[in-house]
């Protein structure tokens, strides 16, 4: 009798059974506490995981308030709440989430049957590649303010010696975490991975609070004092006399950490989306099917006029944001630097815009099956493109209404209302592009693959026409042996250098046949392409690098709205303050964002 209730199957995996693989272990989720408790209808993975997600979010969204809390005091009342206080808020919250993360690697991951899925979608090699680069900066960040701490170690606190310690342990730990098991659909221990992973996306949100808060300070300071040595000045300092000494090695790290401040904004965010996605994954189940799915590869065959375009839209704005930085840096810009600078965007703006208008238009015309399978990693990309482009095109909301109440009519304010209108035609154009692509279904591999072996059929038989020739003459030249011995001894050496000459002409032939063999692919392959991919690819590829130069300018100091004093004087100082601060890391992120977008249609095109 105990043999035949044991054996029994609960109602949940029979139910289960008919959907999964033969080979595919089940799970009993009726183990677990929060599912026995928590659903009052019927039991079942569904309402457990909703209950787990419900849980894990109020845990979040109360962590994010507590700490938004605390910034907010920091920044109205700096006597009661300073920034110290905040860093071991921070602090306490970071070292959590690292000994989640050990947990969750020596312990969670490593049960039996933790990880039987992998989410294919989700954290793509430019998303982890990009993980890497902004946490290698943000981790070398930490390393100059150290330094600046050891240096100031008379006038520094502990926790501003310790807090950068910290950091760098976070930091190194989660780019490990997220580069190895961002794919992860883990299966046991629901509550408390969801727990950990919501701690650590409330944990990155309030170091980008932060972040942009001090950036703020940083910004104000440049635009009112023009002194490097103010940046330096935390608010909850008790002295302005505590500034670096002009030395060397006091301006690397102060240059240094200028220069490298942007890039710990945008890790933040970053890790918040793809542990978002993480989050998502608990639990989930993958069809079989949908798991053996291939991804496409990124590959540069095919495009030719896009890559020719965005280079030289790249090399033209390095130029003018070279000149800009370079002005920016004296007490007064020029006012035809800044005209330059509005006068790239609205040559470059429209183009984005035409080019994104005639993709989706392409993509009207294609008729593809839209994707219809469960994919948080794409929900997430459209939510995330469509909240980004609001910072943008709020600050160009506030600037047109400025500029046309101001009723100033010359040259600067003239293109500054054009930048703002452009701007706001051009990320609605692209998103609707982008998001678009993504929920289109990717070209099945079958036809390129047909293709593939055509073009090679075909390269094989474009053979250069001396090959044959010479194998003829080889063939010749062994079948005529001399008869006598004495004749092979005498001509032994002309026979060597013959073959000496023969291999050096033969090597040269297949390196010039390998050339075209490699010059015929990319032909072919190009001229296989419908005209409708081939548009695509070198819209997409055009995009993408347009959008690089675009990320680059605001990140690295390039902020013109603020430096026109228009917008400035007609809300104060303040409030402008606040609608740029807010609104432009917003926009530095919605240019890295689309850059992950574009690619991903421009590989599915």
């Amino acid at each position: 009798m105990s043999d035949k209730k044991d054996s029994k199957p609960c109602h949940h995996c029979q139910s289960r059974s008919a959907s999964l693989p033969a080979d595919t272990t089940t799970i009993h989720y009726e183990k677990f506490w929060l599912y026995r408790h928590c659903s009052s209808v019927e039991q079942s993975h569904r309402q457990a995981q909703k209950a787990g997600q419900l849980f894990s979010g109020l845990l979040a969204m109360n962590v994010v308030f507590l700490g938004s809390a605390f910034i907010s005091s920091m920044i109205f009342n700096r006597v009661a709440i300073t920034l110290a206080d905040v860093w071991i808020l921070l602090s306490v919250l970071k070292v959590l989430c690292v000994f989640w993360v050990i947990y969750y690697l020596m312990g969670t991951s490593r049960k039996p049957h933790a990880i039987l899925y992998r989410d294919s979608h989700a954290g793509p090699i430019w998303v982890r590649g990009s993980v890497l680069l902004f946490g290698s900066c943000s981790i070398l960040l930490n390393v100059f303010e150290i330094g600046y701490s050891t240096i100031l170690v008379r006038c520094k606190s502990n926790v501003e010696i310790m807090f950068p310690v910290i950091a760098i342990l976070f930091i190194g730990t989660q780019i490990y975490f997220l580069w190895h098991h961002s794919k992860d659909c883990i299966q046991v221990q629901h509550n408390f991975t969801r727990c950990g992973l919501m701690v650590a996306v409330a944990t990155n949100l309030l170091e980008w609070l932060l972040s942009v808060t001090n950036d703020s300070l940083h910004m104000e300071m440049e635009s009112q004092l023009r002194e490097v040595e103010q940046r330096f000045i935390a608010p909850g300092n008790e002295t302005a006399m505590c500034v670096c000494p002009n030395t060397t090695i006091c301006r690397v790290f102060q240059e240094g950490y200028i220069l490298l401040y942007p890039f710990n904004t945008e890790y933040s965010l970053v890790c918040s989306s793809m542990l978002y996605v993480m989050w998502k994954n608990v639990g989930r189940t993958i069809s079989h099917h949908h798991s053996l799915e291939k991804r496409p590869k990124f590959k540069l065959k095919g495009v030719l006029f896009g890559p020719v375009l965005g280079t030289s839209a790249v090399i033209i704005g390095a130029c003018v944001f070279m000149m800009y930085q370079i002005q920016a840096a004296t007490l007064d810009p020029s006012r035809q630097v800044l005209v330059i600078y509005f006068t790239y965007y609205i040559v470059l703006l429209p183009l984005m815009s035409v080019c994104a208008v005639v993709g989706t238009l392409i993509h009207a015309l294609e008729k593809k099956e839209l994707d219809t399978v469960q994919n948080p990693t794409r929900s997430l990309d459209a939510v995330l493109l469509m909240g980004a482009a609001l910072g943008q095109i709020g600050m160009s909301y506030f600037s047109i209404v400025a500029l046309i109440a101001s009723n100033r009519r010359d040259l600067l304010n003239r293109l500054a209302l054009a930048y703002s209108v452009l701007i706001i035609i051009q990320n609605i154009t692209q998103n609707v592009f982008v998001i678009d692509g993504l929920h289109r279904r990717h070209v099945v591999a079958a036809d390129e693959a047909k293709h593939a072996r055509r073009c090679e059929q075909h390269t094989v038989a474009a053979e250069l026409p001396g090959e044959e020739e010479s194998t003829q003459d080889s063939v010749q030249e062994h079948s005529q042996t001399p008869p006598a011995k004495e004749e092979k001894e005498e001509d032994s050496k002309e026979v060597q250098n013959c073959e000496a000459c023969r291999q050096r002409r033969m090597s040269v032939l297949e390196l010039g046949q390998e050339i075209r063999k490699v010059s015929l692919s990319y032909i072919h392959t190009y001229s296989h392409l419908t005209w409708k991919r081939r548009v695509l690819r070198e819209i997409s590829f055009f995009l993408v690098l347009s959008n690089i130069i675009l990320w680059i300018m605001p990140t690295f100091g390039s902020h013109p709205l603020f430096e026109n004093g228009m917008e400035r004087s007609f809300y104060g100082y303040s409030t402008w303050f606040v609608i740029v601060n807010f609104g432009l890391p917003l926009s530095v992120f919605y240019r890295m964002h689309s850059i992950g977008g574009l690619l991903e249609v421009y590989v599915t095109a």
